[in-house]
């Protein structure tokens, strides 16, 4: 049997972003945005939940950093499937850049202690930075599989995964223990049961705080951070003016020409 880890995470709906997203620290407002499951998470998870089904005995276990309200992504994990989940959430992790979130849960993880493999998105879709998951593979020194599209087997302590990178796809594989990233374009994650939910919507999660996971108070938060975000906008393109043409041959002979003449093709 597998024990499966999936870091999933609580983020800010970018097709929300407004004045509000940032704090004067120059942080992400989560407080004050709409939120979603991190899409590539679910897609990470969709991959956990096929495992559990392969080998019969698996076990999943969501873990997620955050505010108090992220316990969210770990309920729909468990109504997805999921067993059981962790919340790490605590005042002085806030203000975490990719390096000190990926410390603090290295940290979790270390405290989980039991694990085969460890699950997640290729990249948030706030940060769109694809570190963490290598950043926690390199803290708990462990092998990595990024870019994921789908894992085509697991057995006598080996993973085979098919990933997909710039100029094709190829196969590998590694041993476990193991932290396998997962991209967008692997299998979408299955809706909720209506049992589990049924079952599990008042289900309570283990709660860890920094001095739980035994963090260093230096690698935490905003003092291990290095990276500073000096703000966060949304840019909407606006064409100066429009043509409308129609399918006719000389409407659509002139647009090339058109096109052609202003380099922006040809």
């Amino acid at each position: 049997m597998l024990k499966i880890i999936v870091l999933a995470k609580q983020v800010p709906d970018t097709h929300n972003v407004g004045p509000e997203a940032m704090t004067p620290e120059g942080t992400v407002n989560r407080a004050a945005l709409p939120t979603v499951f991190n899409p590539e998470d679910l897609n990470a998870l969709e991959q956990a939940l096929r495992l559990k089904e392969q080998v019969p005995g698996s076990t999943i276990t969501m873990l997620t950093m955050g505010l108090p309200k992220a316990a969210e992504v770990l309920r729909e994990g468990v109504y997805r499937g999921a067993d059981e989940g962790i919340l790490l959430t605590d005042r002085a992790l806030g203000g975490a850049d990719t390096l000190a979130t990926s410390y603090s849960l290295a940290q979790a993880i270390r405290k989980v202690g039991d694990y085969d493999i460890i699950l997640c998105g290729r990249q948030a879709i706030d940060g769109d930075t694809a570190q963490v998951g290598p950043q926690v593979a390199e803290k708990l020194g462990l092998p990595q599989i990024t870019y994921t599209e789908e894992i085509l087997s697991c057995e006598n302590g080996k993973i085979v995964a098919r990933r997909h990178i710039d100029g094709g796809v190829e196969t590998v594989e590694g041993p476990l223990p193991i932290v396998v990233t997962v991209n967008g374009s692997a299998a979408p994650c299955r809706v909720r049961n209506v049992k589990r939910v049924m079952a599990n919507k008042h289900k309570e999660f283990t709660t860890w705080g920094a001095a739980d996971i035994d963090a260093d108070p230096m690698q935490i938060g905003k003092a291990g951070s290095p990276t500073n975000v000096k703000t966060v906008k949304s840019i909407v393109f606006k064409a100066k003016e429009t043509k409308q043409l129609t399918a006719s041959d000389e409407d659509i002979n002139n647009l090339m020409k058109e096109l052609i003449e202003s380099n922006t093709i040809g």
